[in-house]
């Protein structure tokens, strides 16, 4: 069968996992074995199940060819654990798979995984602050309004307003936004982006939105400083001192003189051997359990960058600040090791971006349940984010000043007519001081001259009668300091 590119959605790494086996399973020559005197049917050698997973993972776009035979050894490993693989003996499980001659088999069972079912999250429902009258006491009589550029459509309203074709307008509130309002209008549009990006119906099977923290979102956007590093309000989550120290020494070798560096042989590497135990000791990835499945299924979007990219941002705005910081610290770090030439080589038989992938994927992603292929997809997760890592762990300036406009709209004093559902289309108004003078002629404009271009499209209307004319007329209050003639 030919591998096919499994994009987003739920269940991708289900999906991943089952494409895998069944391609494995295809392409897996079988012939007769013998070992000990004995012959064997249908098995094959440890070494060419290596052989042969590692060229079908290398050719496939939703791995690549950076995949390595120890990852490859590591999945077999795995297949044998979950009875993809059995050894000639009936055996697995328990049973360990090494780069060897030993003989293997495929069982008559099915290997493939069912999917799993969530419960339902339930779509979250953001409360916006609704149409609301001013508070007791906030009169609106002595509130000028900016006067607005009349169009055609315009007159029309004022003119059938005038004659009481339409009930007249009024100036409506907002309710006052809170600082949880606004942090809950940047995650409801924050997901609701993701969402689209991803091109899902729903966020429900690959995130709890539930268990999104709004305020983590804000704090990510804001609280950065001039290299765009998250700030941390809590200093006691910050990375120890010596961590940062160590960091900073691999990152700008040989320039930096914060440490006084020992000039024995092997100093950068006992270095590098001290951050990767740190990282590797923590309890739970830099980008945690809970997001798991949406970062493996933003791994969908790799063939289209730019849409890869955009989900990536999003998707690490919403981690702690914490792990946002350290995720910055130790990803720009791990760029500039592998660009680094003067660095001496941290690794005899790997090559440097090559190790910065393999010591630091697992910090970085994976599964709470042991997820069968998230070393796999930490891997090609990681390789991304270092090719990329000044624009991802960003914060996406187009999607911040559309949020930014949304807030401020909610906030304004808007025009309603009675009885209407929603806005008016007329631009919005800005209430501000303005001298007695102009609110004495804005007052004066914009009612006796609406009327006065009212009374004189009525007047010369060739297609109603002169009786029609003055029916129409008596609708219209008159204002004695304004005198018309007209020749009907």
């Amino acid at each position: 069968m030919e591998p096919r590119l499994v994009g987003p959605g739920p269940y991708r790494a289900t999906r991943l996992w089952n494409e895998i086996i069944e391609l494995f399973r295809s392409g897996m020559p079988l012939r007769k074995h013998r070992c000990r005197f004995k012959s064997y049917e249908r098995c094959f050698k440890a070494s060419e199940a290596v052989d042969c997973l590692h060229e079908l993972l290398g050719s496939n776009q939703n791995f690549g060819p950076e995949v390595t035979r120890n990852q490859t050894v590591k999945l077999l490993k795995k297949f044998l654990k979950n009875h993809v693989i059995e050894d000639i003996k009936g055996r697995w499980g328990k049973e360990d798979f090494e780069d060897d001659g030993h003989l293997y088999r495929f069982p008559p069972s099915s290997p493939l995984r069912p999917y799993p079912k969530k419960p339902s999250c339930g779509k979250e429902v953001i409360k916006f602050p609704d149409w609301n009258e001013p508070k007791a006491g906030a009169s609106q009589e002595h509130i000028p309004v900016k006067s607005v550029t009349m169009n055609s459509e315009m007159w029309y309203k004022r003119h059938s307003i005038a004659i009481g074709e339409v009930p007249t307008c009024k100036l409506v509130f907002r309710r006052e936004l809170t600082q949880a309002n606004i942090e809950e209008i940047w995650k409801s549009m924050m997901l609701s982006r993701l969402q689209k990006v991803l091109g899902l119906d729903s966020l429900d099977e690959v995130l709890d939105t539930k268990l999104v923290n709004s305020k983590h979102i804000v704090q990510n956007a804001y609280n950065v400083n001039k290299q765009g590093i998250v700030t941390l309000e809590d200093k006691s989550k910050e990375l120890p001192h010596w961590i940062l120290s160590a960091m900073k020494c691999l990152a700008n070798w040989p320039s930096y003189s914060d440490l006084k560096q020992p000039t024995y042989s092997g100093f950068e590497r006992d270095v590098f051997k001290t951050i990767v135990d740190y990282f590797g000791q923590m309890k739970e990835p830099l980008l945690t359990f809970h997001f798991f499945d949406v970062f493996v299924s933003v791994l969908g979007l790799l063939q289209k960058h730019s849409k890869a990219v955009e989900a990536l941002q999003i998707s690490c705005l919403l981690l702690p600040p914490e792990n946002r910081k350290r995720l910055q610290l130790l990803v720009r770090m791990m760029a500039r090791i592998s660009f680094n030439k003067d660095l001496p080589p941290l690794s005899e038989s790997v090559r440097t971006r090559t190790l910065m992938v393999q010591a630091f994927s697992r910090c970085i992603l994976c599964s709470k349940d042991e997820m069968d292929l998230d070393e796999l997809l930490a891997a090609k997760l990681v390789a991304f984010l270092m090719d990329n890592y000044q624009e991802i762990l960003s914060v996406p300036s187009t999607l911040k000043s559309s949020i930014e406009d949304h807030v401020v709209h909610l906030q304004r004093v808007q025009i309603k007519y009675a009885g209407a559902d929603a806005d008016t289309t007329f631009p919005p108004s800005f209430c501000h001081q303005i001298s007695t003078d102009e609110f004495e002629y804005q007052r004066a404009t914009g009612s006796q001259e609406p009327l006065a271009a009212l009374l004189e499209e009525i007047a010369m209307n060739k297609e109603i009668s002169v009786k029609d004319k003055k029916k129409q007329l008596k609708k219209v209050n008159i204002s004695s300091s304004v005198v018309f003639s007209f020749n009907f």
